[in-house]
């Protein structure tokens, strides 16, 4: 492993990303991204050896050092503690992407476990606020500080047995909509990436309790659904706009998928 700055040596020449939910999925594949744009890239979630190898992974493919650093921090957004841990060690930050989310179960209201709904709302809403708020301050002494919420087609329509991450994901949006508000006098951009559906290894297995069986079947038939890289395209290309542009919210969705409940299969 090529030797590395330690967090934020290098602020004055980069600028630095704080990717959360890190460790897989569209965290991973934007961490990875943001690091091939030149960014300085702070890997962070609560799985260590995993953002571990992917700073491995990073580092392998740029022998040369021409991109930033990139460090893994382990990080649970749902612990107050954990996120000041995170902003303590920061020297700086331009580019916060609130990645870290998911899904659980697919009961509908009626038969829906007040418990999962809690979980998901602590994770995808409490836990964006969480770091959001912890950051701020870095992100407009920055003087270009960017926040990019990840969300979903959920967060924008409904569909039966959904009810809960629907909830969540559309008080994420709204926190969104709302920070760009309350922040149109600062120097932050404030950015929604919505996907539809992503195949990815771990959201939908997780959403159904581990029946990886289950799993499979959701993108059975369906030609080309997103990839994880496809989402994290949309990210960059959100954070490299020119300072005084703002890329509100992009909706991104497989071809095949005209809604979260309109789905080619073949």
């Amino acid at each position: 492993m090529r030797e590395t700055p330690r967090l934020n040596d290098d602020v004055g020449v980069r600028k630095t990303a704080v990717v959360t939910g890190a460790s897989s999925g569209i965290g991973a594949a934007t961490a990875r991204r943001l690091a091939a744009e030149g960014f300085n890239v702070v890997l962070a979630a609560r799985r260590r050896g995993r953002l571990d190898d992917l700073v491995e992974e990073i580092e392998k493919a740029d022998p040369q050092g021409r991109s930033g650093f990139v460090e893994a921090v382990t990080l649970d957004v749902t612990s107050q503690a954990s996120v000041d841990a995170l902003a303590s060690g920061l020297t700086a930050c331009h580019v916060l992407v609130n990645n870290a989310g998911g899904a659980i179960g697919v009961e509908r209201v009626a038969d829906a476990d007040p418990a999962d709904w809690a979980a998901m709302y602590d994770t995808n809403v409490l836990g964006l606020l969480r770091v959001t708020r912890a950051l701020l301050p870095k992100l407009i002494d920055s003087g270009e500080g960017h926040v990019v919420n990840i969300t979903s087609l959920a967060a924008h329509a409904v569909y039966e047995g959904g009810a809960g991450y629907v909830a969540a994901k559309h008080a994420a949006a709204a926190v969104n909509d709302t920070m760009r508000l309350e922040l149109v006098e600062q120097p932050v951009r404030i950015t929604e990436v919505a996907p539809g559906m992503v195949q990815t290894e771990e959201f939908t297995l997780n959403r159904l309790r581990g029946d990886a069986e289950a799993a499979k079947k959701t993108y059975q038939g369906v030609p080309g659904p997103l990839s994880a890289d496809d989402v994290a395209d949309c990210v960059a290309w959100a954070v490299t706009r020119p300072a005084h542009v703002n890329i509100d919210r992009i909706d991104v969705k497989p071809r095949a998928q005209a809604a979260p409940y309109r789905i080619q299969r073949i």
